[in-house]
């Protein structure tokens, strides 16, 4: 969202193609006319997702574009001028002032869809999201009382976004490692005090995320091409039989281990996750 803020934000939309009728969902009738001749007005993220805010003119009603990137989706930025359509890119905007940007996605889980802008927060796919983890109103209180009673397994109530909204699967098993909380203890027997310090490692873990662009994994790239550097920061995440950086060649120390859960990979040191 930051890199195409820095690019689109207060910038019209000279054309938009679309170039298949869907990806994960059918795109919205009228997706291309609607933003062709708009101005950028701003930007905002929720969760995963991307809104992009449009205003077409004081008589026109405002319009948000909803982005999804999926598992394998990307926004590419470049000049105009290119001599063909790049594989797999399925939207084009491009400005007046020569700005061009795709949506590629290969797999195509990823999604667009149109909103209006005063009822964001009603769309099917933002209704019933948890607090942002990076807001102030996520805090050890409200993840405390939404992991009260609970018989799930800690890692799946995170992955859960009605708990907090957009935390994916490596980002939770890397704050849990940070935390030191075994990703198989139910829910409700977080104490307080871990709770507290689940959540600011929540927070450092994804505020460091994001200073070095992501982490990328097979298909992610930043919107100008670059790659994000946070997989070389990961304490366990994809390093299974590895020493564990915590606790490297300790008594009951066998290294990072992997596990299933609910079908995804989880990984862990088992003896400081408890």
């Amino acid at each position: 969202m930051r890199g195409l803020r820095a690019q689109l934000e207060g910038r019209r939309i000279s054309r938009a193609l679309v170039h298949r009728a869907d990806m994960r969902f059918p795109f919205p009738a009228g997706l291309a006319e609607v933003m062709t001749g708009a101005v950028v007005a701003s930007f905002r993220r929720r969760a995963k997702y991307i809104l992009m805010r449009l205003d077409r003119g004081p008589k026109e009603a405002k319009h948000s574009v909803l982005i999804h990137l999926g598992m394998s989706g990307r926004m590419l930025i470049e000049r105009v001028g290119r001599n063909a359509v790049p594989a797999h890119e399925h939207v084009t905007i491009e400005t007046e002032d020569g700005v061009l940007v795709g949506f590629v996605d290969p797999r195509r889980f990823g999604s667009v869809d149109l909103v209006a802008t005063a009822a964001e927060d009603a769309h099917r796919l933002l209704a019933g999201l948890g607090p942002e983890p990076l807001d102030e109103a996520f805090n050890a209180t409200v993840l405390g009382a939404a992991l009260e009673g609970r018989r799930t397994p800690i890692k799946a109530a995170l992955l859960d976004q009605r708990n907090v909204a957009g935390l994916g699967n490596i980002y939770v098993c890397e704050a849990l490692f940070r935390a030191g909380l075994a990703p198989t203890r139910l829910a409700g027997s977080i104490t307080k005090p871990q709770v507290k310090r689940l959540v600011a490692e929540i927070k450092a873990t994804l505020s460091e995320a994001v200073a070095a662009g992501g982490s990328s994994l097979r298909d992610y790239v930043q919107p100008d091409g670059e790659l994000g550097y946070f997989q070389h920061a990961w304490k366990v995440y994809g390093r299974e039989g590895e020493p564990c950086p915590a606790c490297p060649g300790l008594p009951g120390c066998a290294g990072v281990e992997r596990i299933v859960q609910s079908g995804r990979s989880t990984f862990h040191c088992p003896r400081r996750q408890r």
